[in-house]
Formats: structure tokens, sequence, C-alpha cells
């Protein structure tokens, strides 16, 4: 009868050992993580608060506003201040569309500090700053719209984008040695840039205008 008991004491120990060692391994493969799925850096990265400001415009996509006026005068507000109206460059130029003391004196403004502090002021200097160049330019936008100089389609709204730019003067240049007389800016800019990457906008709502003011 020891010998039974014995016997049975021992088979269940046998047993007891066998499943705990069993549920140990199911455990362990249960809590195990392949290491294929295990992260070994840290994923977060944090960009610097002025990041945006050292990134090249041409780098950055300014949002696509259509082929019209609208799209026109905020595609060269963002190339010329990412559209910042209170934007001073290193030369003194001023506000969104980064105009001159002087230009802005044509057109009756006077007060450049709060020429800075309004935006609708800004707004309707372009606007006018726009209407004035189409009548210096009116004959050369008849002459030559449509036409290819150095490779690139002369439209309506480059002229005027150039313009912006280099001045009237420089674009009559331009145009009329065919491409020769290239003006480029402090930073790089030139007329040809400007007349190809402003090509092709439809801005035929702002009317001509000689004396043109804000």
């Amino acid at each position: 009868m020891k010998r039974w008991i014995g016997f049975i004491l021992h088979l269940a120990m046998i047993v007891v050992l066998t499943s705990f060692g069993s549920y140990t391994v199911m455990k362990k493969e249960v809590v195990e993580i392949p290491d294929s799925l295990k992260v070994t850096t840290n994923l977060e990265i944090f960009a610097p608060q002025d990041s945006i400001e050292l990134l090249d415009e041409d780098e950055v996509t300014p949002p696509f506003l259509g082929k019209a006026y609208n799209g026109f005068k905020e595609a060269l507000a963002f190339k010329e201040s990412q559209g910042k109206y209170q934007r001073v460059n290193t030369l003194g130029y001023l506000g969104k569309y980064q105009f001159g003391s002087s230009t802005l004196n044509l057109m009756g403004v006077y007060n450049m500090d709060e020429f800075l502090e309004n935006p609708e002021l800004q707004e309707k200097a372009f606007m006018a700053n726009i209407a004035r160049n189409k009548w210096i330019l009116r004959r050369d936008i008849k002459r030559f719209n449509g036409k290819t100089i150095g490779g690139i389609k002369v439209t309506e709204s480059g002229i005027l984008a150039a313009a912006h730019l280099a001045g009237a003067g420089n674009v009559k240049k331009y145009l009329r040695s065919y491409g020769q007389n290239d003006v480029t800016d402090a930073y790089g800019s030139n007329i040809s840039y400007y007349m190809k990457k402003f090509a092709g906008y439809d801005i035929s709502n702002i009317k001509q205008q000689k004396n043109a003011k804000v």
C-alpha cells in the first residue's frame, strides 16, 4: 500500500512539474516581441521653430489660387516675402510685395510705417502699380505678347511681374533687345526668370492707368 501511495505521489509530482514547465514556455511565447517589431530608434523628430524661414522660397510650394489676378498677386507675393505684410528686406524694400519707397511715393504713399501696418493699403498699392505698369508697357505688351524670347513665351502677366522686379523701363529694354539686356537684382533674380515663373495668368481685369494712385 505504501509503495502504491509513493508511486501515485511521485506520478502526481511529475504531472505538476510538467504542467508548470509547459505553462512557462507558453507564457514566454505570448509576451516575447519578435526582433522585426522592436523599435530601436527614437522616431519623434522636432523641426526648429524657424525652419520655414530657412527654406528657399522656390523649395516651398505656395497654395495654388488659380490663374486669374488673385492667383497672380499671391504667387508673386510669396516669391517676394512669403506673403508677409510686415517684411522689410536687407535693402529696405517693404511689405508683402517688397516695394521701394520711391515707387510708393509715385502712387501717393509717403508714410512707410503706416504702409507696413496696413494690409489694405498694400493691396491697393500693388493693384495701382500693376495698372501704372500696364499703361507704361502697353505698346510692348501688344507687340511681344505670345512671342518667344530666349526660349520663354512672353505673356502679359510675365511682363508685369518682371516690371515689378526690375521696373518698367528695364523690361522695355529686355523685350526690345530680345533678351540681351537681362537685369538681375541684388538677390540673383532676373527679368527672364520672372517672365517665365509668372507667365500665363489672366490679369485682364486690371485696367491700364497713366497716373494710378492708391
